[in-house]
């Protein structure tokens, strides 16, 4: 291999004239030709392709560019075993990747989270949507990766200091990802690929197709060119994990519900020693409300309030598309048109079983303070406690189009002009008829005691069953249920006019101006059908067993320790969901006629109870300068000024539910009663405006060192939910207070941050090079809440009105809520039907459900939160080392970066929620280190991707999701004719994933790890 250095220092020519396709079924093309030009210079050169190329083209953006900005190349991003983009910007320095489903979603850079990025097609503002969390209408702002495959991807430039010329929204970075034009590469190009991928499923083996293509020729001497580029993917796979809620922090010295009791540290329990399994252990009554290393009176600590294990099988379909026309009737005049096409759908069934606290007869071990940490915590119950068995179905698809053109024109004297306008839509919602998040409850009345163990990696839940009520299908009875449907739809109009001069002067090298108009259009809604009978409904035999399969558990939690453990749930049920949905509704009409929402008269959806409608629109005209000069007339320097003026006006409508009363449901659940009729949309605006500059230095002191500073002002806009109009308040309200409730703000300021960046940078052979970067970050108008506390819609709480107290009162204690012919003793409702008939709630089957609220009960108070910009300010400071070097001609290569974050702001675990904290979310160090083999065709690669331990959120209590670290790995072969075959292995250590709370005990996630494999071949003419 001969390498030529210019006097600039180490090139590798014709370095970007071939960027293989991948050496997986993920093709695209290399856009720059220049350098291929170049090759054709020198006869003793060979064209290099392969990990070399894309790394030393990856290198030359690095080097060339203004301001800080890493890369990766189709090369890099084909050459990974990455099943789509985030997966491969994680290799990049100070990058790292959010999960969802085993697949990278979203990122975090210099870390802030993926709200804080803003994702561009080809420097065009992409819409996000999602369908969210469960329970309310979806809000973010944060692009999900998983949408887009890697086919068809020319390169991704990650933007991580300001720049006047680019759209404004990502405060830790803006990413844009670049698609391929067929005058790129003239001529008639193509490839097909294809590949079998096999992963985790508790069913047995399955290998699942990609298929992936690209062509492209050109027609009349390369004036007019076409591309299309399409791929297919389906997956198959499995997840087990550990889920568990907590109650907010407790300080040792409380004493009340949920709480541990009594006020000082009780004698008479210990934990037995791990031959004698405390887990199966019957909770002697004698033994109740026992306590060992009770948290002291200032220590705070967190109680269990569910827990349970959940196994999903998921099936996802990507289907990516994108064409390409483009002409260029003259050297100075180029036209374009381009589509693009995203559709992901995910199909996820899951089933789960598990169990809640009452917090009455407990027993438990904690760890020491100050933020002590639970060891095991157990409660006994009579006869009637449940063992839930829920099933789930969610199956949702996301589809994002975007169609665009560009008119590009080179005048004389170095007059240069581009046009380019684009409209784009991502769309999100169900394709099921039951809607984007399901449960649907049973269970089995007869637990005994319950423990959980939180001491192993995979915290071990046990249950003791009353003799007749053991585990098995036959003693299954229906209990509550929830459909939620929710839709987001985010529409962007972009219109773009930028100009430029490129000067022939000694100082000014060019001026560049111009203006951007974009309009973003968002639909948020939300809808429930719900039907609150947790009690139970059917009687066991009423209920068809065959609707239920008994599974064995551990073998399909495997893989953590503990999940093997002697005395954890012994099984779980596959669970026929839409065949249980169809029988129920059959039954007591769970879709057609439930307890709360409104049908829409198609399967289980409801009707839109919350529809939010947001537009912004925003105004962006820039100027910057480019400057070349040498300082002490030997050292070349470079300086861009920029300044970019955004104005932004914001238009929220909201429809919102509009509650009439309050039915109480359970002993500790009061159902909202709505309607909808008399719901009417409001409508809100705001306004602001920021001056954002950035500037930008650069020089070379020595041959092939670069030293660089750069100073900018750069923005995020707020959530979509924080920008909605309309009151809202959570249901089921709690007898017992804690009650919420809140209204969007389309006032806010975006969030501010004001950066320096400074970097050198060492590059000291053909693909090689050190860099070490500093980076500074203010950050200020902090979106918090403002709360208040106060009635709202004149709802009232009958769990403390008159006819319930009187109701328990003169009821035996164990009684059951609602009539139920299967426990003994008359119901609080059957008393109430009895003494105040007008007071009941009936459902549409006339059955009793609820004791209506009265006009004489106490108010329900909430706690409503109204969300403004604080006064809260964070310093966010860093170091990024990176090292990239190629051993010479013996093919082999390595990659080393790693990112220190430090925040002036963080969460103390010691204090309780009502202490105000601060503190910015995701923060942690991160490292890549890869090695990689690339001479004669063979290419191979093995990439270990590590993330430290970080604070994901916090509201009443923080949640952490501890450090993380994998290993891919890749190989291929090119043989001679074009033709590729290739293997690659994702996580291939099956490395397992954790989150927990104040304590590393309190775990709310922890779920093991499994590897994916692929294996294919390409074919390239």
């Amino acid at each position: 291999m001969v390498w030529k250095r210019e006097n600039a220092g180490a090139k590798l020519l014709a370095g970007a004239s071939v960027v293989a396709l991948g050496m997986t079924a993920q093709t695209a093309f290399a856009q720059d030709t220049e350098e291929a030009a170049a090759a054709e210079d020198y006869d003793n050169v060979i064209v290099v392709s392969g990990i070399r190329a894309s790394l030393q083209r990856a290198m030359d953006i690095k080097r060339d560019a203004q301001g800080v900005v890493d890369a990766i190349s189709a090369e890099d991003i084909g050459k990974f075993p990455d099943t789509n983009l985030a997966e491969s910007l994680q290799r990049i320095t100070g990058v790292s990747i959010d999960r969802n489903s085993g697949e990278g979603s979203t990122v975090t850079v210099r870390g802030f989270g993926p709200e804080f990025n803003l994702v561009l097609l080809n420097g065009r503002q992409m819409p996000a949507s999602g369908l969210g969390s469960c329970c309310e209408a979806p809000a973010s702002r944060s692009f999900d990766f998983a949408n887009l495959a890697s086919e068809g991807i020319a390169g991704v430039e990650v933007y991580k200091s300001g720049r006047a010329s680019l759209p404004t929204g990502g405060i830790g970075s803006v990413i844009n990802i670049k698609t391929p034009k067929p005058l790129d590469r003239p001529g008639f190009q193509g490839s097909i690929g294809a590949k079998g991928v096999l992963d985790h499923t508790f069913d047995g083996t399955e290998i699942t197709p990609e298929i992936s293509g690209i062509i492209s020729n050109t027609f009349g001497d390369d004036r007019f060119g076409i591309l299309i580029s399409g791929s297919y993917q389906k997956r198959r796979a499995s997840l087990a994990q550990f889920n568990a809620g907590w109650r907010e922090g407790y300080l040792g010295n409380e004493n009340n519900w949920g709480s541990l009791p009594g006020t000082q540290p009780a004698d008479g329990l210990t934990i037995p020693p791990p031959e004698n399994d405390w887990r199966v252990l019957y909770v002697n009554p004698n033994l109740l409300n026992q306590i060992e290393n009770r948290p002291d009176p200032t220590d705070i600590y967190q109680v269990t309030q569910n827990a349970g294990y959940d196994f999903t099988d998921i099936k996802r379909e990507r289907i990516n598309g994108q064409a390409v026309l483009q002409f260029q009737p003259t050297d100075n005049l180029s036209a374009s048109i381009d589509y693009t096409y995203a559709q992901n759908t995910i199909d996820a069934r899951t089933n789960s079983i598990g169990v809640w606290f009452n917090h009455e007869n407990t027993s438990s071990s904690w760890t020491d303070g100050p933020a002590a940490g639970p060891n095991f915590y157990a409660e006994a119950f009579g006869p009637g406690k449940d063992l839930a068995v829920t099933g789930a179905v969610a199956a949702n698809r996301t589809i994002l189009q975007s169609i665009g053109g560009t008119l590009e024109w080179e005048g004389l004297g170095g007059l240069r002009v581009k046009l380019d306008g684009h409209h784009s839509t991502s769309e999100s919602k169900p394709t099921s008829p039951y809607g984007s998040n399901i449960a649907v409850g049973n269970a089995i009345f007869g637990v005994q005691n319950q423990v959980v163990d939180f001491t192993t990696d995979m915290p071990v839940i046990s249950v003791n069953m009353y003799p007749g009520s053991e585990i098995d299908a036959s003693n299954i009875r229906p209990s509550g249920n929830a459909f939620r449907n929710a839709y987001m739809k985010d529409t962007i109009n972009e219109l773009s006019l930028k100009a430029g001069y490129d000067f022939d002067s000694s100082f000014i090298d060019s001026l560049d101006f111009g203006a951007t108009y974009t309009e973003n259009k968002v639909r948020s809604a939300y809808g429930f059908l719900q039907t609150d009978s947790w009690g139970g409904t059917l009687a066991a035999d009423e209920l068809p067993d065959d609707f239920f399969t008994l599974t064995d558990l551990p073998s399909n939690l495997a893989g953590m320790s503990g999940s093997q453990a002697e005395g954890i749930i012994p099984s779980y049920f596959d669970i026929d969901t839409e065949g249980l949905i169809e029988f129920l509704d059959d039954e007591v009409s769970i879709c057609s006629a439930p307890w709360s929402g409104t049908p829409s008269g198609v399967g289980c959806l409801a009707e839109f109870t919350v529809d939010r409608r947001l537009r912004e629109r925003t105004v962006s005209p820039f100027i910057q300068t480019t400057h070349s000069f040498t300082l002490g007339g030997e050292t070349p320097a470079d300086l861009r000024l920029g300044l970019r003026y955004e104005e932004t006006k914001v238009k929220s409508s909201a429809l919102v539910p509009i509650p009439i009363g309050t039915s109480q449901i359970s002993y500790n659940e009061i159902a909202i009663i709505y309607d909808n009729s008399a719901a009417d949309f409001t409508t809100l605006t705001g306004k602001y405006d920021n001056w954002l500059p950035a500037i930008d230095f650069s020089m070379e002191p020595f041959q092939d060192v670069k030293l660089r500073a750069s100073y900018s002002h750069t923005i995020t806009r707020p959530a979509y939910n924080n920008l909605d109009g309309g009151l809202t308040v959570a249901s089921p309200i709690r007898p017992g207070g804690g009650s919420t409730g809140g209204a969007g703000n389309p006032g806010l300021l975006p969030y501010k941050s004001k950066n320096i960046d400074l970097s050198a940078e060492w590059y000291y052979a053909p693909a090689s090079y050190i860099s070490v970067g500093f980076f500074a970050k203010n950050v200020s108008n902090f979106i918090g809440t403002t709360t208040t506390q106060s009635a709202a819609f004149g709802l009232t709480n009958p769990g403390q009105g008159a006819i319930f107290q009187e109701a328990v009162a003169n009821q035996p204690s164990n009684a059951p809520f609602a009539p139920d012919a299967s426990r003994p003793g008359e119901s609080i409702i059957e008393y109430v039907i009895a003494n105040y008939p007008d007071a009941v709630e009936y459902n549409g089957s006339g059955d009793p459900i609820g004791i209506l609220g009265q006009s004489t009960d106490p108010e329900v108070i909430f706690t409503l939160g109204q969300p403004g910009n604080s006064d809260q300010t964070a310093n966010l400071t860093g170091w990024e080392f990176a090292l990239q070097h190629s051993f010479g001609e013996t093919g082999f290569g390595t990659i080393l970066n790693y990112t220190i974050v430090n925040s002036d702001t963080s969460y103390d675990n010691s204090l309780r929620y009502t202490e105000t904290q601060f503190a910015v979310t995701g923060v942690s160090d991160s490292a890549n280190a890869v090695v990689y083999y690339d001479k004669n065709g063979l290419q191979a690669r093995i990439a270990y991707n590590w993330r430290d331990e970080f604070l994901s959120g916090y509201g009443l209590d923080p949640y952490y999701v501890e450090s993380y670290g994998q290993f891919d790995a890749s190989a291929s072969y090119e043989f001679n004719n074009g033709l590729t075959v290739f293997v690659e292995g994702i996580n291939i250590t099956n490395e397992d994933r954790r989150g927990h709370m104040r304590n590393d005990q309190t775990v709310f996630f922890a779920a093991p790890g499994y590897a994916r494999y692929a294996a294919g071949v390409r074919f390239t003419w």
